[in-house]
């Protein structure tokens, strides 16, 4: 390390020691807010007219940006705090394929981003909105974060799994802070579990399609036994639990 990035990081306490998880996080969100206040200078505010002016002058505007985006935007704290809870779907093993002895099996995570490259790249349909089924398709599974992939074979009904998840959405929208990205996610999620417009119609269609894929990959790997049958009984399973 040069001595000029030394002083850097000296002056900004970046190899301060953090004993903790918690205070990993805290310094994280420290760094965030720091970063989205100097990202979102005030444009209607007067230039300051010296170095010694900035200081006060950059507080003022930021704490002016802050107070007019919360309506609409998402502290760097809650997005922090709201990605976290994500990062369980890349750990959350795909429930149908560890049943089925699958080594190593796709995290839900995996699932939803395939789906979400489907719709990226699927071909315009009348009266849906690719935009849309992209967006629901990366949400549709968000729950499982904290409720975990519920399969038919968990003997769970279907009532009672509703209800997990959308207790378990309402607070990962509170954990974002609310607001109109919070919004928009639950009636995303919503949408989907009602499979009340085309675009919730074409992202099953889009989750059907990508377990076949995924059990055809499996198939062509190492696991030749009897992953056709293990497909074939999932795609069963899903089906049974829309009805």
């Amino acid at each position: 390390m040069t001595s000029g990035s030394q002083a850097l990081c000296s002056k900004t306490s970046l190899t301060t020691p953090v004993s903790s998880c918690t205070a990993r996080f805290n310094f994280l969100r420290r760094i965030a807010n720091r970063t989205v206040r100097m990202a979102s200078p005030d444009p209607s505010g007067p230039p300051p007219s010296s170095k010694m002016d900035s200081a006060p002058a950059a507080t003022a505007a930021a704490s002016s940006s802050d107070a007019g985006a919360g309506a609409s935007s998402v502290s760097a704290s809650s997005a922090i705090d709201f990605l976290h809870l994500c990062h369980r779907l890349k750990t959350t093993k795909r429930t149908g394929w560890v049943r089925r002895g699958i080594g190593d099996p796709e995290s839900v995570a995996d699932h939803m981003y395939r789906m979400g490259v489907m719709a990226l790249i699927a071909g315009d349909i009348p009266g849906v909105d690719r935009d849309r089924c992209v967006k629901m398709a990366i949400v549709h599974d968000i729950a499982e974060a904290i409720v975990g992939d519920i399969a038919p074979s968990d003997g769970v009904p279907k009532l009672e799994k509703s209800r997990r998840e959308k207790e378990a959405l309402e607070h990962m929208c509170s954990v974002l802070g609310g607001g109109s990205r919070a919004k928009e996610i639950g009636e995303l999620w919503m949408d989907y579990e009602e499979n009340s417009s085309p675009e919730a119609k074409v992202v099953k269609d889009f989750d059907k399609v990508e377990m076949i894929l995924q059990a055809l990959e499996y198939e062509k790997g190492k696991f030749q036994t009897d992953i056709g049958k293990a497909w074939a009984s999932e795609i069963a399973s899903r089906r049974r639990k829309e009805e």
